[in-house]
């Protein structure tokens, strides 16, 4: 359904730091940057045909987050998703919500883990559990 998530950044180098430990764990490689026709900086991560982008905000605003939003990534096992918490914390995240781990809907689980980027953007991490 989606071809790609952008999400602005004050701080293009921390968030780039960030997201290129967060995404190294998932497979993907460090972001390649593409600057807009305008001058603002812009890096781009792809894997399995889907791309992320951070971006310098085109308008020259500081770059906001959308309350209530959330960014979603899929892993392949709760080692993973811990791996993944544990790389955005030690690179510039703030560890959110309840701790990363396993919650009951009653007719289905999930391992979710949750993070806001430098700039207060907000991830998740998560897989069904069978």
């Amino acid at each position: 359904m989606f071809s790609h998530v952008m999400v602005g950044t004050n701080d293009i180098e921390e968030s780039r730091i960030f997201y290129d430990k967060i995404f190294e764990v998932l497979g993907a490689g460090p972001g390649k940057m593409y600057p807009n026709l305008t001058g603002q900086k812009r890096y781009f991560y792809n894997l399995n045909g889907t791309s992320f982008c951070i971006s310098e905000p085109i308008d020259g605003n500081p770059a906001t987050v959308s309350n209530g939003a959330t960014v979603g990534f899929n892993i392949e096992s709760i080692e993973q998703g811990d791996e993944w918490h544990k790389a955005g914390v030690e690179n510039g995240g703030i560890s959110i919500e309840d701790a990363p781990g396993i919650r009951d809907y009653g007719k289905f689980k999930m391992y979710l883990a949750y993070l806001r980027d430098p700039t207060g953007n907000k991830l998740c991490a998560g897989l069904t559990i069978k």
